[in-house]
């Protein structure tokens, strides 16, 4: 939209996205605070019915907007996941536009595989960043009840927080697996990788139907 940035959540934004890993000052926790800290602002400027300077606007342009973020995020998460057991992939970095060029030429075909030592990494951050968009997707269907309802599509909502949910599912083994494709061991990545790849399908197409006027 048009509409002017607040400057809290201007200043929050960027610390959030702050690297999780550093420790030396100034250290994550220290940023996330801060950012919490601009948040908590912006929401007891909300808040008050006699500041109209704090807005928040529940348009399907906006949803839409932040579903196209969150789709890039998970297809991401999933192709990560999916290397856990090794893959060999076609180049499709510039499929479906004739006129697209890239700065380097690269291989059409790629092996991946995420290394031994990065699987349970690679499977918390995803369980864990799942488990942060249960709670916005729960958010964002009270926010935007209306232009869902105008859409018809609560059901479509509800079902992304549904396959969502299913990453949360409690893990039975000590560690986290990382058998064949279809070898005897589970390869609890893989598992992880399909819940994510179906909610991400979910969310694009009701970013579709979002579009549709």
């Amino acid at each position: 939209t048009q509409s002017t940035e607040d400057p809290d959540l201007m200043e929050a934004d960027p610390l959030f996205h702050y690297d999780s890993e550093r420790w030396i000052p100034p250290n994550t926790e220290g940023r996330y605070r801060k950012a919490i800290e601009a948040t908590e602002r912006y929401l007891a400027r909300l808040s008050d019915p006699t500041n109209p300077e704090a807005q928040f606007y529940a348009r399907a342009d906006n949803l839409r907007d932040w579903l196209a973020i969150v789709e890039k995020r998970l297809g991401s998460i999933s192709q990560r996941l999916s290397a856990s057991a090794g893959q060999d992939r076609l180049n499709t970095d510039l499929s479906g536009d004739p006129e697209a060029r890239q700065s380097t030429n690269a291989p059409t075909e790629l092996a991946v595989k995420t290394p031994w030592l990065q699987i349970d990494d690679v499977f918390y951050e995803a369980r864990g960043t799942t488990w942060a968009l249960i709670a916005f997707f729960r958010a964002m269907q009270v926010d935007f009840d209306a232009v869902l309802s105008k859409k018809n599509a609560q059901v479509s909502f509800r079902q992304i927080i549904r396959e969502l949910e299913s990453t949360q599912e409690p893990l039975r083994a000590p560690m986290v697996l990382n058998g064949d494709k279809f070898g005897v061991l589970a390869n609890h990545s893989l598992a992880m990788a399909n819940y994510i790849a179906r909610a991400n399908a979910a969310i694009i197409d009701l970013r579709n139907l979002l579009a549709q006027g």
